[in-house]
């Protein structure tokens, strides 16, 4: 009786999780229907909404010609296609001081099921793991549904986002199976330096534990400090990198992702580390095959200057974005993005009437001004917000324009 009352305490937890998805739609039902005007969305990280954010003519090429080759019908192999790993071990390690092999990468459907695949796999009975407040809901929720406990440390405004290492310190212990590390930063629009990350690296290597380095977001850096992949410190630490195609081709709806350990010195190597992910993923679909077929492809014939509007354009959008908010009072915050496509600003509620906290903040703009925006709440971070900046200018612009004229309404007479 005892162990189906704690199943149930564990998945009323898990249903209790607020998602990204779960309070966009409520924030999309919210919209006032009688309202003339055009919903603009700020709130969901997908860059195909935008006019100004295309995937690459190489890509869609490379998923037809696979699909109508009539080779990529069947089944690909558990771990992913063959090809599709070397290419991604290939390209993963041409930014480390080591060598990938196809063996270290396990395709998964995008980034998200790579989350749940590595929670998956280090939970065991008393297991913690330690994530970024503010940071991404997915991964309390694959921790509630495994029994792995959570203990939030804090990234650091002042700082730029970095983390706070004495939190670190002081929440581990020996049942700490990971650090999680998102960079470039989901929701802070944060890049760390390399002197950061190495800190990082090798106070997980003192506490005797590994970090997972989620990388979504990679290459996807346009202010000072260029894109470090964690995997760089594997020499140090067992680092399992998480990536996808997803952000830096622009094709999230297509769900191709990976799982890669990080490991020169051969922790995951061992039989039964290797058998136990292989035996993971035989229960994981993956992604479509004909898919995983044009990942070389991709990988090798996308054009340097496909990547360099896509940062070009996030740097723009990311520049009006802070400009426009310097116009909005209650609105502040601690420094510009330099990377990823979304940032956090703070809410000043002394300044504002009949709003009670970011929660009450985004359900009247949306029926008010039907603008949708993320309530810091969602990623754990209360009365904050987070806005998505990969969005058109001219929406933008009418976006950051109607939370305008909405905080005027609310400001409260001084």
């Amino acid at each position: 009786m005892e162990s189906g009352v704690g199943t149930m305490n564990h998945e009323s937890k898990a249903n209790s999780t607020i998602t990204i998805k779960g309070i966009l739609s409520l924030l999309m039902e919210s919209v006032d229907e009688n309202n003339s005007k055009r919903v603009i969305s700020l709130g969901m990280g997908d860059p195909t909404l935008s006019t100004c954010f295309p995937s690459t003519k190489v890509a869609e090429e490379a998923v037809a010609d696979a699909l109508h080759s009539a080779k990529f019908h069947g089944y690909a192999p558990t771990p992913g296609l063959l090809q599709a790993r070397r290419a991604i071990a290939k390209y993963l390690s041409d930014d480390l001081p080591y060598e990938l092999s196809s063996d270290d990468v396990f395709i998964t459907c995008g980034c998200t099921q790579a989350i749940d695949v590595s929670v998956a796999l280090l939970a065991r009975p008393g297991a913690n793991i330690l994530l970024p407040r503010p940071g991404f809901p997915i991964y309390e929720l694959s921790a509630a549904f495994r029994q792995v406990e959570v203990r939030h440390y804090d990234l650091l405004p002042e700082k730029g986002w970095e983390v706070d290492l004495d939190a670190i310190e002081a929440l581990a212990d020996q049942n700490t199976v990971a650090i999680v590390i998102i960079n470039p930063g989901n929701p802070c629009g944060n890049v760390y330096t390399y002197h950061h990350l190495e800190k990082i690296a090798k106070m997980a290597k003192r506490l005797g534990t590994i970090v997972i380095a989620d990388e979504v977001y990679g290459h996807l850096a346009f202010g000072d400090n260029p894109f470090v992949p964690m995997g760089v410190f594997g020499s140090i630490v067992p680092v399992l990198t998480l990536g996808s195609l997803s952000k830096r081709w622009i094709v999230p709806g297509w769900r191709l992702g990976w799982f890669v350990t990080n490991d020169p010195s051969g922790t995951f190597r061992k039989p039964k580390v290797v058998e136990r992910i292989k035996k993971y993923f035989d229960l994981l679909g993956g992604p479509a095959t004909f898919i995983q077929a044009a990942v070389p492809r991709i990988i090798t014939q996308t054009e340097e200057v496909f990547f360099r509007k896509t940062i070009d354009s996030l740097r723009l959008t990311a520049d009006i974005c802070c400009q426009e908010m310097e116009d909005i009072p209650c609105f502040s915050f601690p420094c510009k993005p330099q990377g990823s496509m979304a940032m956090m600003v703070e809410l000043n509620l002394s300044l504002l009437e009949d709003i009670s906290d970011d929660i009450d903040f985004c359900f009247k703009l949306a029926k008010e001004e039907s603008v949708i925006i993320l309530p810091g709440t969602a990623v754990g971070l209360k009365d904050w917000i987070r806005i998505t900046f990969a969005a058109d200018p001219s929406a933008l612009r009418e976006g950051m324009k109607r939370i305008k004229d909405f905080s005027q309404r609310y400001a409260r007479e001084q």
